[in-house]
């Protein structure tokens, strides 16, 4: 049983036609992103069923409503997702006038292609199933390749929490710094930063053995006596984190930090933090942390991207541009 989004159960106040309703594993950050727009979160009864079914009445009336339902398709994956196409069939249902699933994080989207014969592409599938629900269009955060905006036949907007990451680290002050790619697919990323933050630029050798293995041995670029700064859009197992962070070390690094959009923290991904002592990690609210987590991560900083996205919401309302906030 899971309880009603608001404990007060109460009417939702609406600006214009706006209404923004919030999932499991969206609730903290719909609380933030209402906070921003200064309304109050559409309220809507979810349950688990003792069989493991999902349930989902909305308390309010959306009749007519431009709604926006927030939820990230993060662990547990499958339970997120089923909430999520629920949550879209009952506001089309209740005769909502436009429907935009917010989707911080985007599950499945690292299965965006074959990679190998006789395998899925899920993403794409998802795309599918979440556009027949009856969402209207989609609103996502970093997802984690450009080309998944392709697999819907509905408008996507893609948010990137660069900018709140970025400005935080900004404002720090480490020192000599330099951005460390831990592969070539990542040295996009590792160059938007280094632009903002004045840093260098150094890329790791990363080759893959095996599914399970990855060998780092070999660092293009100058380390030594800086502060190293590892950016990704996923903290998943950690694995690769770790590794980059003892590489560095060994080549004379005075401190390594991590950040990443969506901390996912996976199977023994806390306890390889943990061992890499990383100077700061930063992540943002698009995944709800599991309890405990922050104890154990006490250089832990959670970023909110609340106002990124509540501005988001707030111009596809009012049919503003969204890339707009990126210019």
């Amino acid at each position: 049983m899971v309880p009603s989004c608001d404990p007060h159960n109460g009417a939702a106040q609406r600006v214009g036609n706006l209404m923004v309703f919030g999932g499991t594993n969206g609730w903290t950050l719909t609380r933030n992103i209402c906070k921003y727009l200064d309304i109050s979160p559409g309220t809507a009864h979810l349950e688990s069923f003792p069989d493991g079914e999902s349930f989902v009445k909305l308390e309010v009336d959306v009749r007519g409503r431009d709604c926006f339902v927030v939820q990230s398709t993060s662990p547990p994956v499958n339970d997120a997702l089923m909430q999520l196409l629920i949550f879209i069939d009952c506001l089309r249902r209740a005769s909502a006038n436009r429907i935009t699933a917010v989707i911080p994080y985007f599950g499945y989207a690292r299965q965006d292609r074959k990679a190998e014969g006789r395998t899925p592409i899920t993403a794409k599938l998802l795309a599918n199933i979440i556009t027949a629900a009856g969402a209207h269009r989609v609103l996502a955060v970093d997802l984690h390749a450009d080309q998944i905006q392709g697999f819907f036949d509905i408008p996507v907007d893609h948010l990137t929490a660069f900018r709140v990451l970025a400005n935080h680290v900004n404002g720090l002050a480490l020192g000599e710094t330099v951005i460390v790619s831990p592969d070539v697919g990542n040295l996009k990323t590792a160059n938007k930063f280094a632009n903002v933050l004045g840093s260098d630029i150094a890329i790791i050798d990363k080759r893959r053995k095996s599914g399970m293995n990855v060998e780092m041995s070999r660092i293009i670029g100058s380390v030594e006596g800086k502060h190293v700064l590892l950016f990704d859009d996923i903290i998943a197992t950690g694995g690769t984190l770790a590794q980059a962070a003892t590489l560095v070390r060994s080549r004379g690094a005075k401190s390594v930090s991590a950040g990443a959009t969506h901390a996912l923290f996976a199977g023994p991904c806390l306890q390889r933090l943990k061992d890499s002592e990383f100077k700061y990690i930063w992540v943002t609210d698009t995944v709800p942390l599991r309890e405990g987590i922050r104890e154990q991560l006490p250089q832990l900083t959670v970023l909110s991207v609340a106002e990124l996205v509540g501005e988001a919401i707030q111009r596809i309302h009012r049919h503003e541009s969204v890339s707009a906030l990126f210019s």
